[in-house]
């Protein structure tokens, strides 16, 4: 475990915001988490902070960061059809990837090119091209901090909903991460119910593979998404709205071509990009803050942004959608 004052975060937010924490705790071992939680976290606000990558910082954080930082990826169980993964909250997202795509192991290969850690997965419940890590999480280990006991939560007990999860309601701000268990397939198949990756596969005429599938998946992102290395950004600002049928079916007739997937219940998953890009902000710059050329969904600082230039341009972003399709947009990033 490792402890410093007054840190600057600049390197452990992909937005890039010239910020620091009044501490910074970095764990470099599971176990010293309860240590961690018994010596600094009961007085001083904190936030837990893995990759900083569906993070804004707003301000200076006046408390203390805790940053898991220990890495892992265990096979616990491995039968004919299926395999069983412990992984450390602090490893890095994309390398289980490349991990599952060494080792021939199926269901998370649509989630290529995520950033951010393990055990930020579960907890925003993260999802792209047709996949939702939720279908792939066996449970979730770790620390209550207002107890300062250990939990283990299977899938069904972790709540898992759209961008959702009982650590981002319940149990938000009150427990750290520290390992999470998937369990994989490692019979042959695959997700293809995004059009744009069942076509970019078909027009390049590859064999279905993991490979082949991530690989596609990386290029349709890159096309999309800024690096955040080279133009801060923290991906998808907003959640895709879901709204009634019926809202729905009133809006095709003023804009037929608007995008909708069927969600739960009966409503519809609209496009939050589209939505935001009807409205006149796709590529918008307002100072040194504004929307992604490429994908008006992303918020990107084209350098020198301050948070409240973001949330500027956030909240007219929130503004006109409201009032040209009267349809309220849900921030996906956390704000601190």
């Amino acid at each position: 475990m490792k402890l410093f004052e007054n840190h600057n975060l600049k390197s452990y937010n992909t937005f890039g915001m010239e910020v620091s924490a009044r501490r910074f705790v970095q764990l470099d071992v599971a176990e010293e988490t309860p240590a961690a939680v018994a010596e600094y976290l009961q007085q001083w606000p904190y936030y837990i902070l893995g990759g900083g990558s569906n993070t804004l910082f707003t301000n200076d954080f006046n408390g203390t960061i805790v940053h898991p930082a220990f890495h892992g990826i265990e096979r616990m169980e491995e039968g004919g059809e299926n395999v069983l993964l412990r992984v450390a909250a602090g490893e890095p997202w994309e390398n289980l990837i490349q991990y599952c795509i060494k080792n021939q192991y199926f269901g998370i290969e649509n989630l290529t090119g995520i950033p951010g850690l393990v055990g930020s997965a579960p907890v925003q419940n993260i999802g792209a091209y047709g996949v939702e890590v939720k279908d792939t999480i066996y449970k979730v280990q770790g620390y209550i901090l207002s107890t300062r006991n250990p939990f283990e939560l299977n899938n069904s007990e972790c709540q898992f909903g759209y961008r959702n999860s009982i650590f981002k309601q319940t149990l938000k701000n009150d427990c750290i991460i520290t390992y999470v268990w998937f369990q994989l397939s490692k019979i042959k198949h695959f997700t293809l119910t995004y059009q744009g990756l069942a076509k970019a596969l078909e027009e390049r005429e590859l064999p279905l593979t993991l490979h082949s599938v991530s690989d596609c998946v990386r290029k349709i992102r890159d096309t999309k998404l800024p690096d955040p290395k080279i133009v801060g950004n923290g991906g998808s600002f907003f959640k895709n709205p879901v709204v009634p049928t019926e809202q729905y079916r009133e809006l095709q007739v003023q804009y037929p071509d608007l995008v909708a997937y069927d969600a739960p219940n009966g409503l519809k998953k609209l496009s939050a990009g589209q939505l935001i890009e009807k409205a006149g902000w796709k590529g918008r710059r307002v100072g040194n803050a504004g929307t992604w050329k490429n994908q008006a969904l992303v918020l990107v600082n084209y350098g020198g942004a301050t948070p409240q230039e973001v949330l500027n341009v956030a909240n007219g972003i929130i503004h006109d959608v409201k009032t040209l399709f009267n349809i309220p947009l849900e921030m996906e990033i956390n704000r601190i």
